[in-house]
């Protein structure tokens, strides 16, 4: 039998019960321990955590980052690397032979390891209209890694190393419907609004992140968002969805890419300066105002990530 690499996963569940048989079987063929850190689920997701040998802990949830950290701090993990993956994602199989053959042979001085992302969308896999590959840090050297507070867009930040990239795909592929989905993206919406209103305002007093175009896949795609949020209201959603529909080829995906970008591209990103020009309207640009507004009709302290 094949020894597992020393290699922790991290998974955060609410109500995964349709996901997490999936994510567990991926993740253990290459994982000698699986850690479940769960917001207090009402359906089977204890159970099925149990039945795969994961340790479970419960932490009421704040947001992701919080979540993340939390488990970091207090999940006691003993092994040498960490992958984070959430419960409607698991490993390709090409993916699952890499870490096996290369993890352990690492050089001491990566402490990060981006992997591809390969999103579904109506059950098939989503390569055209910028959607692949997206790299993200996914894996790293125990005790290396904490998650950045943000509203939206958080990612996993490195204290120290070199970075490298192993090949496969980590598939995202959420079974839920169009409603669910359109009703998690008006929520996602509110906070994105925050979040680009806190790079203006400065709410919650804290470091800007700074992309770069010459930097990694992850910073060049926030450079790029930096510049996206300079353009007007309302024109920018417009320009992104022809960027990524024509330009990209999303229109090679065939109908699934018509709703996809038509959503994800369209209606979410318009959706998301609707609500600031709402949040505008009714609070000007005074930003003790805006701290106001999003309390009253959000119940969100902004000057917090929450």
């Amino acid at each position: 039998m094949t020894k597992q690499p020393s290699l922790t996963a991290f998974v955060l569940t609410y109500n995964e019960e349709q996901h997490l048989q999936r994510c567990l079987n991926s993740l253990k063929k290459v994982c000698s321990a699986i850690v479940v850190i769960d917001s207090f689920s009402t359906d089977s997701t204890l159970e099925i955590a149990l039945a795969h040998g994961a340790r479970i802990y419960q932490h009421a949830f704040e947001n992701h980052a919080t979540q993340i950290n939390w488990g970091i701090k207090n999940a006691e993990i003993d092994t040498d690397w960490v992958i984070r993956v959430d419960a409607d994602e698991y490993l390709s199989d090409e993916l699952i032979t890499t870490i096996h053959t290369k993890l352990p042979s690492i050089k001491k001085e990566v402490t990060g390891i981006r992997i591809k992302r390969l999103m579904y969308f109506f059950n098939k896999p989503l390569k055209k209209g910028g959607m692949y590959p997206i790299w993200h840090l996914k894996l790293w050297r125990n005790g290396m890694a904490q998650c950045e507070q943000r509203w939206m867009d958080e990612r996993m930040k490195l204290a120290s190393g070199e970075t490298t990239t192993l090949e496969g795909d980590l598939i995202d592929h959420n079974l839920n419907n169009l409603t669910w989905w359109t009703q998690k993206h008006n929520s996602y919406a509110t906070r994105e609004a925050i979040d680009i209103l806190d790079k203006i305002y400065n709410f919650t007093n804290s470091d800007t992140v700074v992309g770069r175009f010459w930097g990694t896949a992850e910073e060049r795609r926030r450079w790029l968002k930096q510049r996206y949020l300079k353009l007007p209201l309302f024109i920018r959603p417009i320009l992104f969805w022809f960027v990524r529909y024509f330009l990209q080829g999303g229109f090679l995906e065939g109908k699934r890419g018509f709703i996809w970008n038509a959503l994800q591209c369209g209606w979410y990103r318009f959706l998301v300066d609707a609500k600031i020009y709402e949040a505008y309207k009714y609070a000007g640009k005074d930003k003790e105002n805006l701290i106001a507004y999003f309390k009253k009709e959000y119940g969100y302290d902004i000057t917090k990530i929450g």
